[in-house]
C-alpha cells in the first residue's frame, strides 16, 4: 500500500481534450458546458495557482480554445475527515472518478451521532487507504439505513456536480397487497407535521413522480420494479403507502413486520455518464435476497 502524507489531504486533477465541436469556443463555455464545471467551482479555480491550464500554460476563461488542446483542471485540496474502518465492501464498478458499491442492510451511508464508525463512508475511507487514495466521501445517491443496493460515490467535486444530472436508477421492492400491470404516482411530498424525517403526500409539497411495474404477486404481496423521475426523500416509501400498498416491513409508513423485518427496497440498477470519458456506464446489483424471500410466500 502506498504511504500517504500525514496532512490528510488529497489532490486530484481532471484532463479534457477539446473536441471539434468546441473548436474556436471560449474556455468558459467549454468548462461550463462540456466539462460541467459549476460557476462556483470556476470562481475557486481562478484563485488557485495553475488551477486551469491549457497545454501546460495558464488558461483564462476568456481564451479561445482549439481542437486537440489539453485542458487540465487542478481541484482545491480537501480535508478527509471520515475515520477509516476495515470492513467488507462489495464493489460493483470503479474508475478514477466514480466508485459504485452494493450497500448491505442495517448500514447507514454517512456517520451520525449514534453511528460514527459503522457506516459505508468509514469502509470506503479504509478502501481508499488500501488503494493509496484520499478523497472526500460524496454519495451521489443516498439510501436509507435499511435499504440495500447501489450507492454511487463521486471521487472529486466535478464528478459530484455532474453525475447527479445523468444518473438513472431502478429499484426492486416488495409491497403489501396485490398489484398488477403498471402505473404512475404523481403526488407532491412534504415533511409530515410533527416529524423530522417522515414524508407525506401534501398539496403544498414538491412534485414527486414514481413509476411502478408489477413483476409477480403471491401471498398478498407484490414484487415490483420502480423508476423515479424525481429523487425526493423517502419518495418510494411515501408514495407506495399513499396508494395503499406500503412496502413490506416498512413500519414507518404502515407496513407490517410480521414476515419482513425491514423495508423491502433495493436499488438494483443504475446508469450514468462518466464526466471525463463521456462513456455511458451501467451497474447492476442483484436483488437475490429480496426476491428469494418473496418467492417463499404462498402463491
Amino acid at each position: 500500500m502506498e504511504k500517504l502524507e500525514d496532512n490528510n489531504l488529497y489532490k486530484s486533477e481532471a484532463v479534457f481534450v477539446v473536441p471539434s465541436l468546441y473548436n474556436g469556443i471560449r474556455a468558459e463555455q467549454f468548462l461550463r458546458n462540456y466539462c460541467g464545471v459549476s460557476a462556483r467551482l470556476l470562481t475557486k479555480l481562478k484563485h488557485i495557482e495553475n488551477g486551469i491550464t491549457r497545454n501546460g500554460e495558464l488558461l483564462r476563461s476568456i481564451d479561445i480554445l482549439n481542437i486537440g488542446d489539453e485542458v487540465r483542471i487542478r481541484f482545491p485540496d480537501e480535508e478527509v475527515s471520515v475515520e477509516p474502518v476495515e470492513g467488507k465492501l462489495d464493489i460493483l464498478f470503479e474508475n478514477r472518478s466514480v466508485l459504485a458499491v452494493n450497500k448491505p442492510p442495517y448500514m447507514p451511508v454517512h456517520p451520525v451521532h449514534e453511528h460514527r464508525y459503522d457506516t459505508l463512508a468509514n469502509i470506503v475511507a479504509y478502501h481508499q487507504l488500501l488503494c493509496g487514495q484520499r478523497y472526500t466521501f460524496r454519495a451521489v445517491n443516498r439510501l436509507d439505513r435499511n435499504t440495500t443496493g447501489i450507492v454511487l460515490i463521486a471521487k472529486d467535486r466535478l464528478t459530484a456536480s455532474v453525475l447527479p444530472r445523468t444518473v438513472r436508477k431502478k429499484y426492486t421492492a416488495v409491497c403489501e397487497g396485490e398489484l398488477y400491470g403498471s402505473g404512475t404516482i404523481d403526488a407532491p411530498l412534504a415533511l409530515k407535521e410533527g416529524h423530522t424525517i417522515q414524508r407525506e403526500v401534501n398539496e403544498n409539497g414538491v412534485r414527486a413522480v414514481t413509476h411502478w411495474r408489477s413483476l409477480d404477486v403471491r401471498g398478498n404481496h407484490s414484487l415490483i420494479e420502480l423508476t423515479l423521475e424525481t429523487g425526493r426523500t423517502h419518495q418510494i416509501r411515501a408514495h407506495m403507502a399513499y396508494i395503499g400498498h406500503p412496502l413490506a416491513g416498512d413500519d414507518m409508513y404502515g407496513g407490517k413486520t410480521d414476515i419482513f423485518e425491514r423495508q423491502c427496497l433495493h436499488c438494483s440498477w443504475a446508469e450514468f455518464c462518466d464526466p471525463y470519458s463521456k462513456e455511458k456506464i451501467t451497474v447492476e446489483a442483484s436483488a437475490k435476497e429480496l426476491t428469494e424471500r418473496f418467492c417463499v410466500l404462498q402463491p
